[in-house]
């Protein structure tokens, strides 16, 4: 059952529409799936999942609800992210290049983060944060699951983040908080929690977010704000009263031919260009609905520009040093040199009992919350190392490898984290249809598992 303010709200601001937009929610619910182009460029076959081209995503598919395609072992080796569709929008419109910094400063649980990394093929610097720990650990999880190699996740608050970067990114995404009601249909939550005043409050928060990311973003920059809520107060008004204090960022004339105008007239005191942002409705196009504003910062924008630190700078929390005098870059190349197993592009940093490739540019880290920092190589534990399940990930390869079918006893098996059968020595990578999806260990026929106990499936 909608909310009958909620309603009342809408059928007034819709007027005539407002019968096909209510008729909407009596249609099956949109699902998508996003394809991980880091993961490979040539995926298997998936038409068992029904999948449809969402027009405004690249890579992008409506799939079966029936088909289940999370629990597919191709969802297990990042081959894609399950994502509403409306909801692929924003990433898009903030066109990432290769190369560049990007920030999502609202990321979990990560389909947005993992868009943008998808767009920055591997070069460049994403900074991921999301406020909530709990949160935020499902966000790193997705982060190594998709083989993300140049982010760095963190848990701090937006002021934090704004203190610390000054001028520092190319682009941003503030992907906001709100009052979630193109949620509805999906979590009975969302309809539970949903009231004027949760609107009321989800706006100023949202603005004050705004201002964090406004500093942020360097002279000549772009940033997307976007909700999945239908509330003006939080679109249209949210980026009108930001617009109004911050006069050196505009409304960006940015191309979206699927989407609808945003309404100046729904709001007080409309920001020049505000029916330039746009509307995702769920009455007009296949998906749950959304709101995006793409901003841009003047070129002549003064900024103090954010350091950027050296790999030492990463701190160690508290981990403990390891006591044995080994030499772990040598441990590693012995390792790839076994194994054939590829690096990416990075500078090797040693954190605690862990082996971690950081991107290239990453600032000054001292004193924030990091949860995973570029890609986790493994550990050196008693003059031996031991590979980690995200550079299994992120490989494509191996010269020790274990492949079986995607949908074989011997997959199911694997990530139940049962031991396999197998004529490899040594360290192994599984793979399902060619896709990497973690580390065995062979010896005298059998591959002892070294699937993450906490990934494992009870059946």
């Amino acid at each position: 059952m909608l909310p009958t303010l909620f309603l009342q709200r809408m059928q007034a601001l819709l007027g005539a529409e407002y019968g096909e937009f209510l008729a909407a929610y009596d249609r099956p619910r949109n699902v998508g799936l996003r394809l991980n182009p880091l993961k490979t460029k040539t995926p298997p076959d998936l038409s068992r999942f029904g999948l449809t081209p969402v027009p405004w995503a690249d890579g992008g598919y409506y799939y079966n609800m029936d088909s289940r395609p999370g629990l597919s072992a191709y969802h297990e080796a990042g081959l894609y992210y399950l994502q509403e569709p409306s909801a692929m929008a924003p990433a898009g419109l903030l066109d990432v290049r290769p190369g560049m910094r990007v920030l999502d400063l609202c990321a979990a649980p990560g389909g947005k983060t993992t868009q943008l990394a998808a767009a920055l093929q591997g070069q460049g610097l994403l900074v991921c944060n999301e406020i909530h720990p709990k949160r935020a650990r499902i966000l790193a999880r997705n982060v190594e699951r998709l083989a993300v190699a140049n982010a760095l996740v963190l848990n701090e608050h937006p002021q934090r983040l704004a203190e610390r970067f000054s001028g520092f990114f190319d682009r941003i995404l503030v992907d906001a908080p709100c009052s979630g009601e193109g949620m509805f249909r999906k979590e009975e939550a969302a309809v539970a929690d949903w009231s004027p005043e949760t609107v009321e409050m989800c706006a100023r928060r949202q603005l004050e977010i705004l201002r964090c990311a406004a500093g942020m973003l360097a002279p000549g920059g772009r940033l997307v704000y976007s909700t999945c809520t239908f509330a003006p107060q939080e679109n249209e008004g949210t980026v009108s009263r930001f617009l109004a204090e911050a006069p050196d960022f505009t409304v960006a004339a940015a191309e979206a031919p699927w989407f609808a105008p945003g309404r100046p007239g729904w709001v007080e005191n409309p920001a020049p260009g505000i029916e330039r942002t746009f509307r995702l409705w769920p009455h007009k196009l296949n998906g749950e609905g959304h709101y995006a504003a793409v901003l841009e910062k003047r070129n002549d924008s003064a900024v103090e520009t954010a350091r950027c630190g050296r790999p030492s700078d990463l701190p160690s929390r508290g981990r403990p040093r390891r006591a044995a005098p080994t030499d772990p870059e040598a441990l590693l190349q012995a390792f790839c040199k076994e194994t054939g197993a590829a690096l990416p592009e990075g500078r090797l940093l040693e954190f605690g009992q862990s082996l971690l490739l950081v991107p290239d540019g990453m600032p000054e880290l001292h004193g924030l919350k990091v949860l995973r920092a570029g890609l986790e190589l493994g550990q050196v534990l008693k003059n031996r190392f031991e590979p980690a399940h995200a550079w299994a990930l992120w490989l494509k390869i191996a010269r020790s490898a274990a492949d079986f079918p995607a949908d074989s006893p011997e997959i199911a098996a694997y990530l139940r984290g049962q031991t396999l059968s197998g004529p490899q020595t040594g360290w192994t990578l599984v793979t399902a249809d060619g896709l990497s999806l973690g580390w065995a260990k062979g010896s005298g026929g059998s591959l002892k598992n070294h699937f993450p106990k906490a990934l494992r499936r009870l059946a």
